[in-house]
């Protein structure tokens, strides 16, 4: 089997997944944006993909990325940075991200506007959410009781864009009652910002669930193009 065929199998059954889970929570399955997570995979893997269909990109390390985004500057993707971000690596993640899902602090907002005024369109930010219990050594992110103001603080920012929510499920716990409370969080930005309403939620594990609680973008690696391969840098 080619590698165009593994992953032609691979997203037909990561799309069945969602078809069903949508048909189980009552939504449309097109409400849904799937986010190829393609860390550690090559950039023939991101054009045999673009090949299938996929149109959303993801990745969490910008060293990895930015070459691999330049490699595929050809395509007509949306590049989508999912990992921490360090403020001294803004200005080169803005070389090819349009949307950042890991907006968890004031500083980095500024940050963020400061390389973004610089571009023709706005960057789309969202808050990331923690969802980790308060003594956790948890996945990064915002304490809920700081959301609002920091969406705020996108939402008023020059040059960036408030579109919602992302967050990444406790480990080690059931991810249904913790996407529920991020749905929560999710409604109370949208009654003050309406166009706000991305919640990216949910990866290869745990995709049906996210999408039961309201998830508008899932984020899949494994489950699409396999195990992580080891990187060197």
């Amino acid at each position: 089997m080619t590698r165009a065929d593994e992953l032609a199998d691979a997203l037909e059954g990561v799309r069945a997944r969602i078809a069903l889970a949508c048909d189980k929570a009552g939504r449309d399955p097109a409400e849904i944006t799937l986010i190829a997570v393609t860390k550690t995979r090559p950039a023939s893997d991101v054009r045999l993909l673009a090949g299938l269909g996929v149109t959303d990109v993801g990745e969490n390390r910008d060293q990895e990325a930015g070459a691999k985004a330049a490699e595929c500057r050809d395509l007509p993707l949306t590049w989508h940075f999912v990992g921490r971000l360090q403020t001294n690596k803004v200005k080169s993640v803005l070389r090819y991200a349009s949307v950042v899902h890991s907006v968890d602090r004031p500083r980095l907002v500024t940050a963020l506007s400061a390389e973004a005024v610089e571009r023709p369109e706005p960057v789309r930010c969202l808050v990331q959410v923690s969802l980790d219990p308060p003594e956790a050594d948890g996945r990064g992110g915002a304490r809920a009781e700081d959301v609002p103001a920091l969406a705020e603080a996108i939402a008023q920012a020059p040059g960036l864009e408030l579109g919602g929510v992302m967050a990444v499920a406790p480990l080690g716990e059931d991810p249904g009652p913790a996407f529920a409370r991020l749905a929560e969080l999710a409604a109370a930005i949208r009654a003050d910002h309406p166009e706000a309403r991305i919640v990216s939620a949910g990866m290869s594990g745990d995709l049906d669930e996210a999408i039961a609680c309201g998830a508008t973008h899932v984020r899949i690696g494994t489950a699409l193009l396999g195990g992580r391969r080891a990187i060197v840098g």
